[in-house]
């Protein structure tokens, strides 16, 4: 295999890669070791063909595509490593030359790492959080507190309410034709969660176990399905179920079933010591935050559009995964709420390019103050993660993780980047006093 690598503009660059004829030939002979057995050839029982009789009735191209979708990514994948540049998104592959007898040549075009230039970071001015805490936020805790402590009746004597679980079997249809995931069984909506299309929940008020409701909605011009955009459609809705939710009394016997205390005096102010904390935890990282994006402000950097829409891809995958843990197909999300996954990509540009900026400012902060985590802070990290609910894709060796790069590159949670791994290089600046941002009003 040969390379040439060509740098371009706004930090992207083309990989020419050149495979060996004799690698596609072997390419090939394997795509017709694997498809043999379905091809039929007269005269041959399956699987028995020669290969050049196949290519006779077929063509010499035949195997051409499944030899290249093999070369594809082994000898993308090694010119990665022999190439120096740091790639941050996925190839946009063109196939410049594939026939048999020649060298099998293709294009990878990339992005690469830009270079951070950093303004100022050290001592900078962020606004002050309130940390005070308010009796209308005591009572809104002691609610959430109720709402966890309730339990869920079944409803039989009365009409479908806001706020209710309905349970239903539906199937949406237009012009009598029913569409592709439009349909469910056993579906657990609560009324007024706004879940579904606009006005299809509000259909449901009023229903009762055993009804049949027919939906009327109209899908949005917009609608990721065209044959579906700004049509209106009905939804056949059987009711099977009804639940509700019963919350506990606000009395002494509510505090001492969910805590320590014994009146309900004193569980309240243990519950508002708890916001206390909680506000003055925030307010950290608040100020952090702020620190953060005045940094973000202060640099320059040149973030490739491959770069944005990779990072806005990975998210939306995340997306995808918390939706399938629901019990949502994305298909069926986009119709239930009208969305477009390429709307979705468009939405969530400002917030991945928050995350490359954050990510490439941070690195570059930890480089200029040589800043390294011990192995006794990354794994009381990856503990902080795991009990959190996050992800650890791998874990190698200290000595193997290539610095602070590696240390934050291999780190990943639900929502992406960890705050307490993003944010390691400035709480170490700040411990040292060499990086400690002021509140205005301490300045």
């Amino acid at each position: 295999m040969s390379l040439q690598v060509e740098k371009m503009e706004k930090n992207m660059a083309k990989l020419t890669i050149e495979v060996a004829a004799e690698d596609l030939e072997k390419a090939m002979q394997n795509a017709y070791q694997k498809a043999k057995g379905r091809i039929s050839i007269p005269g041959f029982r399956k699987g028995k063909a020669p290969r050049k009789m196949i290519e006779q009735m077929y063509g010499k191209g035949i195997f051409l595509e499944d030899a290249a979708n093999a070369l594809i990514p082994e000898h993308y994948s090694k010119a990665l490593a022999e190439c120096d540049l740091e790639i941050v998104s996925q190839p946009k592959i063109d196939v410049t030359q594939v026939e048999p007898g020649k060298p099998f040549i293709f294009t990878a075009e990339v992005a690469t790492k830009p270079e951070v230039t950093l303004g100022d970071y050290k001592g900078l001015e962020v606004p002050k959080s309130e940390t005070e805490v308010t009796d209308e936020e005591v009572e809104a805790e002691l609610k959430k507190e109720q709402e966890k402590n309730s339990r869920t009746i079944s409803v039989e004597d009365r009409a479908a309410q806001l706020n209710d679980i309905v349970t239903i079997d539906f199937e949406g249809s237009v012009d009598g034709v029913p569409f592709d995931g439009g349909q469910a069984t056993e579906y657990p909506l609560t009324l007024g969660s706004n879940t579904f299309i606009p006005g299809f929940e509000e259909q449901l008020v009023g229903a009762k176990v055993g009804d049949d409701v027919d939906v009327k909605v109209t899908f949005p011009e917009e609608y990721q399905a065209k044959e579906l955009a700004g049509k209106e459609a009905i939804f056949k809705c059987a009711v099977k179920k009804i639940e509700a939710k019963e919350l506990p009394e606000l009395d002494d016997d509510f505090a001492k079933d969910v805590s320590e205390f014994d009146t309900l005096a004193e569980y309240k102010e243990h519950v508002k010591t708890n916001l206390e904390d909680k506000k003055a935890n925030e307010a950290k990282r608040a100020k952090e935050d702020a620190a953060v994006d005045k940094a973000i402000e202060n640099a320059q950097m040149d973030i490739p559009e491959a770069m944005l829409m990779t990072q806005c891809r990975q998210m939306l995958d995340d997306f995808s995964r918390r939706m399938q843990s629901q019990g949502l197909s994305m298909d069926q999300y986009f119709q239930f709420t009208g969305m477009t996954a390429d709307k979705m990509m468009e939405d969530m540009k400002p917030q991945a390019l928050k995350r490359i900026q954050t990510r490439l400012v941070l690195e570059k902060v930890a480089e200029v103050e040589n800043i390294q985590p011990t192995e006794e802070e990354v794994n009381e990290l990856f503990a902080m993660a795991e009990e959190a609910g996050g992800t650890v894709w791998q874990k190698p060796q200290w000595k193997d993780w290539g610095g602070m790069d590696g240390y934050l590159g291999y780190f990943l949670d639900p929502d992406g980047y960890p705050w307490e791994v993003a944010y390691a290089p400035f709480l170490r600046l700040a411990e040292d006093n060499r990086l400690l941002p002021k509140t205005k009003a301490e300045v």
